[in-house]
């Protein structure tokens, strides 16, 4: 019998950064762990960023994954945002690095498309497809521990149908 892979999503931002791991064996999926990541709004950014390379590296060595599945940066309006955003991908995706994680990148479009069919699918349609792909009784809270989640599962999809050629086989 294959081992169980382990999968860190990442919903990555300076503020609030939404993790989640999910354990897949066979053909079961289950929640390991879910959350955010909160940095103080008024904290300089070195502190931030420290703080979310803290967090994120604690959470790996609690959980062990194999793999970080985590949202491409993404500019829609507001570019001051996108970097502080690009600053938190680059402490997440160091922090992965050293651990040996094999790291997938999805955009928000790839996401939803994954999960619900479709690239332009709200906010609630791809939490509600996220809380019946893990057979949770709600949606999982706050949206951006959603979010991550909704990464890790796309990257069992694009995994278990060869959908990427980023990524290999489950």
């Amino acid at each position: 019998m294959a081992r169980p892979l382990r999968i860190l999503g990442v919903d990555p931002g300076t503020g609030i950064l939404g993790f989640g791991v999910i354990e897949i064996n066979g053909t079961s999926t289950r929640v390991i762990t879910a959350g955010v990541i909160k940095t103080p709004a008024h904290t300089p950014l070195e502190d931030r960023l420290l703080e979310i390379y803290e967090g994120i590296t604690k959470i790996i060595e609690e959980t062990t994954p194999e793999v970080l599945s985590i949202e491409k940066l993404y500019f829609s309006r507001n570019i001051t945002t996108g970097i502080g955003v690009s600053h938190a991908r680059g402490v997440v995706m160091l922090a992965a690095r050293q651990a040996e994680l094999f790291l997938a990148e999805y955009t928000p479009m790839q996401i939803k498309q994954t999960l619900t069919g479709y690239g332009r699918a709200n906010k609630k349609q791809v939490q509600e497809m996220v809380r019946e792909h893990l057979k949770l009784k709600e949606i999982p809270k706050p949206d951006d521990a959603a979010d991550a989640l909704a990464a890790a599962i796309t990257y069992q999809f694009m995994a278990r149908y060869g959908l990427d050629k980023q990524t290999p086989t489950v």
